[in-house]
């Protein structure tokens, strides 16, 4: 178990510390689920893995065309 004390900010922020992020594989930029465990009264990290999709149209494509494909893939 890694175990390390942290500071809430004024903005009820933490810092996750490097030795997790580095077990997690966590990176700039990437989503973690935040997630409440009432039975064992703990906070958990679940780092969101995300798999890239394509768009290969052969034309330009517009801002509301990426827009709606982004939204696809979050849903």
């Amino acid at each position: 178990m890694v175990e390390t004390i942290v500071k809430v900010t004024r903005n009820y922020q933490v810092t996750i510390p490097a030795s997790i992020r580095e077990r997690l594989g966590i990176r700039v930029g990437d989503l973690v689920k935040v997630v409440y465990d009432e039975g064992e009264g703990v906070i958990k990290l679940i780092p969101v893995r995300r798999s890239r999709t394509t768009i290969r149209l052969g034309r330009p494509i517009t801002v509301e065309e990426i827009e709606r494909a982004i939204e696809e893939v979050m849903d």
